[in-house]
């Protein structure tokens, strides 16, 4: 990830936080992925859509061969999302929680 000298006006963790609020304001689906395109470069919106392609599969317990046949998530991408799943901060699981993905994709 590139990485620059913080800028001393907007300390790095404000801005994460002002953007975290900003993904929060947001009140649906159309406005979030407008969002989305604005802020993301297709690439980064693909990365994302296929970490959490992934997620309902983990949590069925499903070999990481079969969400790659399934998903064609590489094993790569499965096996780092897994990591998250059991030792990130809670953000996948919290997701996942709220939006009842367990079984569904």
């Amino acid at each position: 990830m590139k990485r620059r000298s913080p800028d001393a006006q907007t300390p790095d963790n404000a801005a994460e936080a002002s953007l975290c609020e900003a993904l929060l304001a947001l009140s649906s689906v159309e406005e979030m992925r407008a969002f989305l395109h604005d802020l993301c470069t297709p690439a980064e919106i693909e990365v994302m859509v296929d970490r959490w392609r992934v997620v309902p599969f983990l949590l069925e317990g499903r070999s990481y061969r079969e969400i790659h046949e399934r998903t064609a998530v590489s094993i790569t991408t499965i096996g780092r999302v897994a990591r998250y799943l059991n030792q990130g901060n809670g953000g996948y699981m919290a997701a996942a929680a709220r939006r009842n993905v367990e079984g569904a994709v």
